[in-house]
């Protein structure tokens, strides 16, 4: 296991036959994400792919016949308002488990309060490397950047980018990516980089003194899909024609939507996608309507709360037991693909595809193994 338990606590309880409270008692299961603020669509998409797993559970008898009550709180993308979601759904709720954070800024803030509480932790969504070492609680079905940021990079040496231009928002998410990416990139690769503020749209004073840099390909690195669009539309007004290459949160039909014409041609390094097609998402768009980030999203939130329900039906719902039980399961058969979880709670299983946007759609156009 990762480490000691010395971080705090954030808590996701959900309680089956050992768990908090009577047999007849609901379980109680937090959530935590951006429900309001330009990340929302990842935590209405998010949120609804656990509820959605949860009203089957519930359909099919609940956990040992005791139902899951899900108890959502808005995380904002920011760290304070996820650590404030965390403490009320631990100490007022007494939630068992919790499905979150989603960005990653939410995650490592509500790390310490779930650790010190001994609460299991699944985040959908989070990707950071730093969420590696947040604590021995804190698990995440959706893949680390340390991986994507070796993708990227091998990507960027097959296609002969050997100078890179980068813009970051100065989030948690994004300069852990760029942080990463630097390290698997040559030393002198990174010809351009510069750091902007939360939320900033306009980058036209970092564009210009971007033109003075030589480029080969253009690195948006932005925490949410409206600011990224404004890196991508800007780049374009600028009259840049180097191809654009970027990470999942661009992989949204929010940032399609956003960026407009400027999103023609975007390559990304993803999960692989969830089609619509499926029996998954006809159910899923039956329900909820259309994803607002994408349907990936919601299957690894699905599948977070599936795994945690199958944790508590196996050995109930104590913290250490419910940790103890996902480091060691062989395998949880979810949406998104067979996966399991290392010693440091990081997912093992999911892999990675390159998609572009084609006509105004994200399409794969390839794999990327690894070497």
């Amino acid at each position: 296991m990762k480490k000691l338990f010395a971080l705090s606590a954030m808590t996701v309880m959900l309680a089956a036959c050992q768990g908090a409270g009577t047999d007849e008692d609901p379980i109680k299961v937090g959530y935590i994400g951006p429900l309001t603020g330009d990340a929302a669509a990842y935590g209405v998409d998010t949120l609804n792919g656990a509820r959605m797993k949860i009203d089957e559970i519930n359909a099919a008898g609940g956990i040992d016949g005791r139902m899951i009550e899900l108890i959502a709180e808005d995380g904002r993308c920011t760290g304070s308002d996820a650590a404030s979601a965390a403490q009320k759904l631990i100490h007022i709720d007494n939630v068992v488990a919790i499905v979150g954070g989603q960005c990653s800024g939410e995650t490592l803030a509500v790390a310490p309060i779930a650790e010190a509480a001994e609460v299991v932790v699944i985040s959908p969504v989070s990707s950071s490397p730093d969420v590696t070492d947040a604590g021995d609680f804190i698990f995440r079905d959706y893949p680390s950047d340390a991986l994507k940021t070796t993708a990227m990079a091998q990507y960027f040496g097959e296609q002969e980018y050997g100078k890179v231009a980068a813009i970051s928002e100065n989030t948690d998410f994004c300069i852990a990516f760029r942080d990463a990416l630097k390290g698997a990139l040559a030393e002198d690769a990174v010809t351009f980089d510069q750091v902007d503020e939360p939320g900033s749209k306009d980058y036209r004073t970092t564009l210009t003194r971007m033109q003075e840099s030589e480029l080969d390909v253009f690195f948006p690195n932005g925490q949410t899909p409206a600011t990224a669009a404004a890196m991508v539309q800007q780049y374009r007004e600028f009259g840049f024609e180097q191809p654009i290459v970027s990470h999942d949160v661009l992989d949204t039909e929010a940032f399609v939507e956003a960026a407009g014409e400027a999103a023609e041609g975007v390559i990304t390094i993803s999960v692989p996608a969830v089609s619509s097609d499926t029996d998954f998402g006809k159910k899923y768009i039956a329900e909820f309507g259309d994803a607002q980030s994408g349907l990936a999203f919601v299957a690894h939130a699905y599948d977070a709360a599936g795994v945690l329900a199958q944790a508590f039906k196996a050995v109930g719902t104590e913290g250490p037991a419910v940790r103890d039980y996902l480091y060691k399961m062989n395998g949880y058969k979810g949406i998104v693909g067979k996966f399991t979880f290392n010693e440091d709670g990081d997912v093992v299983g999911i892999p990675y595809v390159l998609r572009q946007v084609q006509d105004g759609v994200f399409t794969e156009i390839d794999k990327i193994e690894l070497k």
